[in-house]
């Protein structure tokens, strides 16, 4: 492998890092680069609303590599380096400090950054989102010290946090705008499965629900008015209501964007020298046939292996499912695969729904589009060939849990 050669990666998160280990995994000798905005080496997000925010973890447990793998590897990693432009045509990075880095080969894993609420008080102090390490670092010590938090937005993250504000015996109101948690991604079939474990476990849940503004004091919160005139009274609001990709440089240097960085099945942009991956990549999915951003620590995870080997110029393609897991209370579930909120016919369980222990089945015209399993475990491979497969099943042995899963079809 040419050793002259200089791969710079912008952004320095779980997908950054990992492709600066499948790089020098898959053999390249040359210089490089991974250019980060915050202060850490690269870290995985999901302890961050989960394990570590509850205290069950580790710090050192969050960070994708040890502390001297970089310099081992001979990875050169720029720490608080916000990168501020690409020069495509001379093949530059520039960033804040006035440092310019060339390269050969450049990925961008720049993530995403929480939406803001455009209300007055959202950005008092007990106003917090979760994203970064400091963040959850933040909310942790502001769990342990108040009596009443406020979420606004029921998605994973905000359900998670609840979870978490729960078990620190901190009393909890979630606030979203549709009818149920987590609609838009489970559909009214499952949802009510997560709507009533947390009203199980004390969680408020008001559900068609517009905040109008979040009141203060002296500068602080003291609560959240909604819409309709009703005054909660909050120590702190969590805001939750999803994440923005954060394109600005790719779209500043002319690349195609489009809900993120639009990519090929090789995760390569319409530059042939420039390539995405994680959370900022709208990546081109060969077995869905369409383009598809995800925002799961797997394909963070996963996506970096395929992005190494495109950019060391091999035939790469990334056709892995999405896949994501959440753990809530005494539940723990996967999901794996894709639908649209209006793209399938029925939902289908096998197990028992109201026990919280059973698998559930996004179907059309008979194909498993999606899966998740709910509290049962090692089904994840079979269900992925379910839908890989793309052939019809047999519902009735598909929901009978006597039936395997590698005969349903």
């Amino acid at each position: 492998m040419a050793t002259s050669e200089t791969f710079v990666i912008v952004g320095a998160g779980l997908a950054g890092g990992r492709t600066a280990e499948a790089l020098r995994g898959q053999g390249f000798g040359g210089r490089l680069v991974l250019l980060g905005a915050e202060p850490y080496r690269p870290y995985e997000r999901p302890p961050l609303s989960k394990g570590y925010l509850m205290g069950s973890a580790e710090r050192d447990t969050v960070f994708v590599h040890p502390y001297d793998w970089y310099a081992d590897n001979d990875v050169e990693l720029r720490s608080d380096c916000v990168v501020t432009g690409i020069d495509r045509k001379a093949h530059v990075v520039t960033s804040a400090d006035a440092q310019a880095v060339d390269y050969d080969k450049l990925l961008i894993a720049t993530g995403a950054t929480p939406r803001r609420l455009p209300i007055a008080g959202a950005d008092a102090d007990g106003v917090h989102y979760l994203r970064s390490l400091d963040d959850s670092e933040t909310l942790r010590a502001r769990l342990s010290a108040i009596s009443n938090l406020v979420i606004i937005g029921a998605g994973w993250i905000g359900l998670e946090v609840a979870a978490a504000a729960r078990h620190a015996g901190v009393a909890v109101t979630v606030l979203e705008t549709a009818e149920l948690p987590l609609l838009r991604v489970l559909g009214p079939e499952i949802a009510e499965v997560f709507a009533s474990l947390h009203r199980e476990h004390g969680v408020s849940l008001r559900f068609k629900t517009l905040t109008s503004t979040i009141t203060t004091s002296g500068g602080k919160v003291t609560g959240v008015e909604l819409h309709d005139g009703t005054s909660l009274a909050a120590d702190a609001v969590l805001v939750a209501v999803g994440v923005e990709p954060n394109v600005q440089l790719a779209a500043e240097a002319g690349l195609k964007v489009d809900n993120g960085i639009v990519t090929d099945a090789s995760l390569r942009t319409e530059d042939e020298n420039i390539f995405a991956a994680g959370d900022v990549a709208n990546a081109w999915h060969p077995l869905l046939g369409r383009h598809i951003r995800v925002e799961h620590w797997a394909n963070a995870l996963n996506q970096p292996a395929t992005a190494a080997a495109a950019m060391l110029g091999r035939d790469a393609t990334y056709s892995r499912l999405p896949y994501f897991y959440s753990d809530q209370y005494d539940l723990g579930m996967e999901y794996v695969g894709h639908v649209e909120p209006d793209g399938y016919d029925q939902v289908v369980v096998r197990g028992d729904l109201g026990g919280r222990e059973f698998i559930a089945f996004w179907l059309t015209g008979n194909r498993v589009l999606a899966g998740m399993n709910v509290n049962i475990w090692d089904v994840t491979e079979p269900i992925k060939a379910l839908i890989s497969s793309g052939a019809q099943v047999d519902v009735a042995k598909l929901t009978d849990p006597n039936t395997p899963l590698d005969e349903v079809v």
